[in-house]
Parts: structure tokens; sequence; C-alpha cells
């Protein structure tokens, strides 16, 4: 075994021994979510509101792992642990469609494709502010905030490629109902994006407006996963599932409209 860093000579042999999948540690809990569809290979699966998708620091239960974990008896060794395979994520207060890979080569053909930019994902928010244009594009690279680490930030320099597409659905009062497409996954993406145009997802506590709206209670952000379209894993199949709004984001979104009328874009 050699140490990190060592340099490898011309005529040696590399060897990897790759250890064998361990039993998770982690105990299955029973957790509500939609099954929109499931086969040997994959679970496409509408998330709540408010659930972790992954154990981290601060999340050692009620993860959706947890569920998976319980929903799903017979999964195959991803990563080195028998665990669903995890092959995207939603923060935990956005809503909506997700897939999980149930076995290794559904879980490389999955991350392939995302790799790749071949899933289509559609997501519906709801912001407090209206864009200057009903749709728009912004590439604007993010990375992680200069001053708050826990944030992330557009950076005039450095940063990774973001780029989201928007279309106004629905215009209210001092709000509007949006599509976005993403063309990458960063972390935070919409929610940095929208609020760097001045138009932050509504309710959102870290990017979003502070200034109170006392008509309105947004318990959470107002994201939510909408749509994937994918090739399934081994059929080679164009498969697209939607899911539709979260009840507490519908509420909110119809009493907008008995507020001031909506109009559509």
């Amino acid at each position: 075994m050699k140490k990190n860093g060592y340099r490898v000579r011309t005529g040696e042999t590399i060897r990897i021994v790759l250890p064998a999948p361990q039993p998770s540690s982690l105990i299955p809990e029973k957790l509500d979510f939609t099954v929109l569809c499931e086969d040997q290979d994959v679970v496409v699966l509408s998330k709540p509101p408010g659930v972790v998708v992954h154990p981290s620091h601060g999340h050692i239960e009620g993860t959706l792992v947890h569920g998976l974990l319980h929903h799903c008896r017979n999964l195959s060794g991803i990563g080195g642990e028998l665990r669903p395979g995890i092959v995207h994520r939603l923060d935990k207060d956005t809503s909506g469609v997700m897939i999980v890979a149930k076995n290794d080569m559904a879980h490389q053909s999955l991350i392939k494709q995302f790799k790749g930019r071949t899933v289509e994902k559609i997501y519906l928010a709801l912001l407090a502010g209206i864009p200057r244009t009903g749709t728009g594009r912004i590439a604007a690279a993010i990375g992680r905030h200069p001053v708050d680490r826990k944030k992330m930030a557009v950076l005039p320099t450095g940063g990774r490629e973001s780029v989201t597409n928007w279309e106004i659905l629905e215009y209210f009062t001092h709000f509007c109902l949006v599509k976005l497409r993403l063309e990458t996954g960063r972390t935070h993406q919409i929610r940095v994006h929208m609020a760097s145009i001045g138009c932050p997802v509504a309710g959102d506590p870290v990017y979003g407006k502070k200034k109170k709206i006392p008509d309105l209670l947004f318990v959470r952000q107002c994201l939510h996963s909408h749509s994937l379209a994918f090739d399934h894993p081994r059929s080679g199949e164009r498969l697209s599932f939607s899911a539709p709004l979260w009840p507490d984001m519908e509420n909110i979104v119809h009493l907008l409209r008995s507020h001031a009328g909506g109009t559509t874009g």
C-alpha cells in the first residue's frame, strides 16, 4: 500500500482492491412518500418538503435514505454500502420528483446521464418579485460564498458553470409563478440565480427577502421539482415523470389568486 501522493513509475503495475459492500448501519424507518414508478432498477418518487435526502451532521435519522431502506428490501451494494443509490438531491424544503437507483448498473447509468446533462429537470417556483422579461436565461458561475461559507453565491471569477432558464406562467401582485429548466445542477442553483436578479424564491430563509409579508405565511421556500425525463438504465427508453405542486405550495398560489387575481404569461 502506497501513501497518498505517491508517483507511479514506469513499468509499475497498479492493483486496486475494492472492499465488499458492507451492511448499512442505518436503521430503516417508515417514511411517507409517493412512488410514481418502480421496477427492478429505479424508484421514481415525489419527496415531501421538510425531508433531508441523506444523513449528515445534525440529520442522523428521518431522512429519505432511511425511508428508502424501509421501502426497498433488495438494494444492491452502491458506494460500498447496502443502501439506496442517491444520484441527485433536493434541498430539505424542496418538494417533488426524484429518481433513485436500486443497483450498481442503474446507479452508474444515471450518474453518467446527470453528468452528461441529458436528464431534463423542470421546476416550479413562486418568486418574490417579477423578472423584467417573461422568459430569460441566467448563465452565472456559482461557488461558495466568500464570507458565509454555509451559503452559495454568484461569483465574478471562479465558481462552476451554472445555467438556469425561466418562464413566467402566472403573474400576481409582487409575486409570480415560474417554470425553470436547469442546464446544470449546482447546489442551491435556482435559489442563488433567482436571488441574483432580485426575484428570490418566496419563503427562502437564506437567499430571500427579509421583509415580512403579513398576508401570507410561507412555511418553506416555494420550490418544487415538477418533472424529470431520463433514459431508462436497462431499456434505454426515454421516460418522463411529473408530480403536482405539494398542497402547501398549491394553497399559497390559490391564496395569491384570490387576493389579487392572477394573469398568465
